[in-house]
């Protein structure tokens, strides 16, 4: 665990520092929404609008402060870096979102490995060891800032025990006081993005009415209400917008039935050559997968398909990562590798297979995997109990789990992009960036092969299995290594695979066999933001904003997702404010029902992606787009 006295307070202490003010409230508001109003809170104590942005390091920290955070200078740095000019109440949003909670629990466990003595005190030079050399290091000047407190040290000794429960009890207070201040400052409430009406009128709250298309014109104070809805007081967000435009798209259950993908019929007959990857989600949200370079040697009909990787399942543990969507971007190269053309894309679906079949003649494609983030998210539940990595004989001798081993064995199907039951040294230094961020070289790779099983220069599941030991025996038996690789790979304290989507691509020719190979891992962004608006631009619906004719929403309905790209034709940035709120059985990628979103001139960028909760049920996209600046 990454140890720093400076971290958030438990988001446990955040919901009951809520309870006092919302005990008024007819209707309990979820996780979400508690979520949603401490960002609210935390952002209008420190600027006057939702709309005012962060220019400086000082305000991300004091705005952090108010949400109940006290962030290390690294943390700060993290998000803002020197390019950084300034961060948008969606970005503060975003962030809350990234930096996990401590806890108190987690905090005491942390010192109490330095607590040699068990007496709740550690000694002043062995905490400057622990908190500048392990885990999210401090600087010299924030150790100092922690040994000085009068009310936690003592003879050259730190008190963990007060200082953990002074900690928990000052973010709670900060958050509390924060929180209450917005509740009885109603002119300050009606300040921020989704107010919420106090005491709304009794309702039943499963019903969600189906709302019709509209154009809501220009006025000079708009008000979004769903008319003859009971409910509409509640949702109603009253903000002055130049001019806004919504959607609604119903979406029966199951819909990817109208579409279906079917495999040609002479496949048998083709050729066929397969290639795996992975799609990772980081600490900031972002993901990154594999990308790939394809060789097509004469004009072929060509089909492609991309699924997520089918693991060996334990009994009794989920495997989420197969509810993942996958999505597939073919860009021919031309004449160099910034010169990328979309082709095409994999829309049709035939159950958890999305693909894509017709004619591509000879060249190079760059095939690159995308998933729209829906449902690869960061994993918002706790993890109680560790999983046990490795543990020791009688004798003495140290060994790994079978828990352990069983997961090891699923990661090396993974990293195993060829299928061949071998690493080679390209294949495993995708693993080693990945988990350590380095590669290892040519005479390294001889030393591995010298001391672990391999075939053909290539190393083998059981060679893989024994460097891990190897590792864990360097390190006497500390499992901490081994856990900063499984965090890289995805996997949580219950080595369940939450964070991350292995995937496996198949590609069939009928004139000549594909040669695919993996170059990259980077982010999901890029080439493939482009070719998403692209291909948004080309089959989506285009909705002009009612008397700005260069702001133009494009929305495309596939059969499990939508996506809307929004296009700036204009010389000026523009703020688009986005409401989500009357959609029923939605998800969206940004995690928020409500945010804006800022276009530079001249451009497009991907609003975002909208999936069903539950596939099984019937699905309602209503989206309403303002235009704000």
């Amino acid at each position: 665990m990454a140890i720093s006295p400076g971290r958030d307070a438990a988001f446990s202490c955040q919901k009951s520092a809520l309870s006092e003010s919302l005990q008024t409230k007819k209707f309990p508001l979820t996780e979400e929404e508690i979520f949603y109003m401490n960002c609210r809170a935390a952002y209008l104590t420190v600027f006057k609008s939702s709309l005012e942005n962060i220019i400086s390091k000082e305000q991300l920290y004091l705005a952090l402060q108010h949400a109940g955070r006290n962030p290390s200078q690294k943390t700060i740095n993290k998000y803002w870096t020197p390019q950084t000019a300034k961060l948008n109440f969606d970005d503060f949003c975003i962030i809350l979102r990234k930096e996990k909670p401590t806890s108190k629990a987690e905090l005491l466990k942390s010192f109490k490995q330095l607590d040699v003595n068990d007496d709740g005190c550690i000694l002043h030079a062995d905490l400057y060891k622990l908190l500048t050399k392990r885990g999210e290091k401090m600087t010299r000047e924030e150790v100092n800032a922690v040994t000085s407190l009068a009310d936690v040290n003592a003879d050259g000794k730190f008190d963990y025990i007060k200082f953990c429960k002074l900690y928990v009890t000052t973010n709670e207070q900060c958050l509390k006081t924060t929180v209450e201040k917005l509740e009885v400052d109603s002119k300050l409430r009606r300040q921020q993005f989704g107010n919420h009406i106090e005491e709304p009128p009794e309702r039943d709250p499963s019903s969600v009415p189906k709302p019709s298309p509209r154009i809501i014109r220009k006025a000079e104070q708009e008000t979004f209400s769903n008319k003859g809805d009971t409910r509409s007081s509640s949702l109603a967000t009253t903000r002055k917008f130049k001019t806004s435009i919504s959607f609604t798209i119903t979406m029966g259950a199951n819909s990817n039935r109208n579409s279906k993908l079917t495999e040609p019929n002479s496949i048998k007959e083709w050729q066929c050559v397969q290639s795996k990857g992975c799609f990772f989600l980081e600490e900031d949200g972002e993901i990154i997968s594999h990308q790939y370079r394809m060789q097509i040697a004469q004009r072929s009909m060509v089909y492609l398909t991309i699924k997520p990787l089918n693991l060996s399942q334990v009994e009794g543990k989920p495997s989420p990562w197969l509810s993942i969507d996958t999505a597939l971007y073919i860009l021919k190269e031309n004449e160099s590798q910034a010169n990328l053309q979309l082709m095409c894309f994999t829309e049709l679906r035939n159950r958890e297979v999305f693909g894509w079949t017709g004619e591509l003649g000879p060249g190079i494609y760059w095939l690159i995997p995308s998933t729209t983030g829906c449902r690869l998210r960061k994993e918002i539940k706790p993890v109680t109990e560790e999983a046990q990595l490795v543990y020791r004989d009688e004798t003495g001798e140290l060994f790994l789990t079978k828990e352990f081993r069983s997961t090891l064995s699923d990661i090396f199907e993974v990293i195993d992009l060829d299928g061949n039951g071998l690493l080679s040294l390209e294949e495993y230094n995708f693993f080693e960036l990945r988990t350590s961020g380095e590669k290892c070289d040519e005479d390294a790779w001889a030393v591995c092969r010298d001391n672990f099983d391999t075939k053909k220069n290539e190393l083998t599941r059981q060679g893989f299995m024994d460097l891990n030991l190897m590792e864990a025996n360097d390190r006497e038996g500390d499992p901490r290594d081994l856990w900063v690789t499984l965090h890289s790979m995805g996997y949580n304290k219950a080595l369940e695979l939450t964070e991350a989507c292995p995937f496996v691509i198949d590609i069939y020719a009928d004139k000549c066999k594909p040669r695919i190979k993996a170059v990259h891992m980077e982010a999901c962004s890029g080439q493939l933001e482009k070719a998403i608006c692209k291909s948004v631009l080309n089959k989506g619906d285009a909705r002009v904003m009612d008397g700005y004719e260069n702001i133009i929403v494009h929305t495309y309905k596939r059969d499990t997702w939508i996506t809307s790209v929004i296009e700036n034709k204009s010389d000026n940035k523009v703020i688009i404010h986005i409401n989500n709120e009357l959609s029923k059985n939605c998800v969206n990628n940004r995690g928020l029902n409500i945010f804006a979103v800022e276009v530079a001139p001249k451009s497009t960028m991907v609003c975002q992606h909208v999936m069903p909760v539950n596939e099984r049920q019937e699905w309602i996209y209503y989206c309403v787009y303002s235009l704000i600046s």
